[in-house]
């Protein structure tokens, strides 16, 4: 859909839908309040009365809330597409305007790659209209860079596995470098080896797809502060050696949503021309079975030199990120260093699978985070290390283990064994972001629709737009 801004004094549009915001206060008095009532509309939040014969669609609101707003704009965005109408409009100010956009575009995002026939809607234009175009200009181009970049997030992670490899994600940044001017470095296996990633190369020493280490770089004039993210690339996680059950294994493209939403971050932020330097690692592997897979009962040597013990084949991004989390440190004297990762369910069972879990040693930093969460529109939960949940990772044979040794706090644990790989001087600097439920669904919720949605790229480029 074309999206355009444009002044009250020059819209004049033929066969066009007019929206109409309404909330119960409104609704008292509105000008077709009892035809409206006939069709059983009462401006409940989200809830849609069409007037076709004046050619209008009201919305209900329970407030002008961005929240609110959101998801509003989705519930019409997803069903206008059967309307038969060439254009939609509605009023915009610079309160509703970046919500607006986001409901509007995340809400009717589709992914149709792989069907070979594809419903298209008739309406071909959004038109937002205002009283002073100049004065919303930026708001309104923010916004659209923003939901690009999560639609851009959002297709990479929907994209199937025999389509998105390592080698795939790897051409795919080397694209993005050279249209937002980047830099952009890729290391294969033997580049992996000579930098002692062995734990990465051991997750996906089974597939027939070369690992890769992708590191992209954006470097303004006079960057105020540096961050580094990371995330986990699992393009696909069949479990290994143990073995996912055939409906856990349904979905598992899902596992690369981490380095995913990286990419989509550094596109967001370039794009935006943030003065903040920004660098993306991603770790491009894939979790195969076979005769020459890594095993139960390994003893894997990290980057960093530490010993682990294998117990789970299928605890496998954090072995991944292990790796990526030293090389990082190591390439750059980061302010904030940030790794996202579809990394547990059970993340899923302390939080739910709408909100993501976000765990480190900083209270300040953490609350930053939830104040851009939320006024990004993304739910986000923290999760308290303790020292006790930390010896649940103690190895007999080695320095630490892959799982904890007791079934509980699993979501916490995994990030207390990436703590373990994070340097003194980062330990105030670092989160952990478990989107393990946030970055996919199969069931339609706020301004997501089936499938991935993008998390992560909202509330992270909402923080570095923050900074000061």
């Amino acid at each position: 859909m074309n999206i355009q801004l444009i002044n009250k004094t020059a819209f004049n549009v033929q066969n066009n839908l007019t929206l109409k915001l309404i909330t119960a206060e409104k609704f008292k008095k509105v000008k077709f309040k009892k035809t409206l009532k006939k069709a059983g509309f009462r401006a409940k939040q989200d809830s849609l009365a069409a007037m076709h014969g004046k050619s209008l669609l009201f919305v209900g609101i329970t407030n002008h809330d961005n929240e609110n707003l959101r998801t509003a704009a989705a519930a019409v965005a997803k069903a206008v597409k059967s309307y038969d109408y060439k254009s939609i409009s509605v009023d915009v100010n610079k309160d509703n305007i970046e919500a607006l956009i986001e409901g509007f575009v995340l809400g009717g995002y589709e992914f149709n790659t792989y069907k070979s026939k594809s419903k298209k809607s008739k309406i071909k234009n959004l038109y937002l209209v205002c009283d002073d175009v100049k004065e919303l200009t930026q708001l309104f181009e923010e916004a659209l860079i923003l939901t690009e970049a999560t639609c851009f997030t959002r297709d990479i992670v929907n994209t199937a596995p025999d389509d998105m490899y390592p080698e795939v994600m790897a051409k795919l940044a080397k694209k993005l470098a050279k249209e937002n001017s980047l830099e952009c470095t890729i290391l294969g296996e033997k580049d992996l080896a000579k930098e002692n990633c062995s734990a990465m190369l051991a997750v996906g020493r089974a597939s027939r797809h070369e690992s890769k280490l992708i590191h992209l770089a954006y470097k303004p004039k006079n960057a105020k502060k540096i961050i580094s993210l990371v995330g986990k690339g699992l393009t696909y996680d069949s479990g290994g050696l143990s073995l996912k059950p055939a409906t856990s294994m349904v979905t598992m493209k899902m596992d690369k949503a981490g380095a995913c939403a990286v990419l989509g971050i550094i596109k967001a932020v370039s794009a935006l021309k943030l003065d903040i330097e920004v660098h993306a690692f991603v770790g491009a592997v894939e979790n195969m079975i076979g005769g020459n897979a890594y095993k139960p009962d390994d003893v894997l040597v990290s980057r960093k030199g530490d010993t682990i013990e294998v117990r789970n084949t299928d605890a496998e991004g954090r072995l991944v990120l292990a790796d990526v989390l030293d090389y990082a440190q190591d390439k750059t004297t980061p302010d904030y260093l940030f790794d996202f990762a579809t990394l547990t369910g059970a993340c899923m069972v302390a939080l739910g699978q709408y909100t993501t879990g976000v765990m480190g040693h900083s209270s300040k930093l953490k609350h930053s985070i939830g104040k851009s969460s939320r006024k990004a529109g993304e739910l986000t939960a923290t999760l308290p290390f303790n020292k006790h949940l930390k010896k649940q990772l103690k190895s007999e044979i080695a320095d630490i283990c892959n799982i904890s040794n007791k079934p509980y706090g699993g979501a916490i644990t995994a990030g207390l064994f990436l703590d373990n790989f994070i340097k003194e001087e980062n330990k105030n600097r670092w989160l952990h972001f478990d989107i393990a439920g946030s970055a996919y669904t199969e069931s339609p919720w706020d301004v997501n629709v089936h499938g991935a949605t993008g998390a992560g790229v909202r509330f992270m480029t909402q923080f570095i737009k923050s900074i000061k």
